[in-house]
């Protein structure tokens, strides 16, 4: 872990022009998934398949796009259940998993 961070904390952090420069690189994706920058965030995604949480983040962000083939697919990969719930729920669900990285 970079630096300690809340999830409220990283949540206040959504409301500045750039993501902190303090975390993961996953919450920085996070952080632009939020802010509406789907592709910034899949570059991130991207960037390290194969690794469990950067599959898990690329399962939601094909979720969200729509794409459920995509999203199983990546799931899959990640040696996880597709999440059931919002993607508000998910979204958070992964924020708080990553704070621990």
């Amino acid at each position: 872990m970079l630096d300690s961070m809340t999830y409220a904390e990283f949540k206040a952090t959504l409301a500045q022009p750039a993501p902190p420069s303090s975390v993961h690189e996953l919450l920085v994706a996070l952080w632009y998934d939020a802010n509406d920058d789907w592709e910034q965030a899949h570059e991130v995604a991207q960037s390290n398949e194969g690794l469990k949480h950067y599959d898990q983040l690329h399962a939601y962000l094909h979720r969200k796009e729509g794409d459920n083939w995509n999203a199983k697919y990546w799931y899959t990969r990640a040696k996880t259940s597709v999440f059931v719930g919002s993607l508000a729920d998910e979204w958070e669900m992964l924020v708080k998993q990553f704070l621990t990285l």
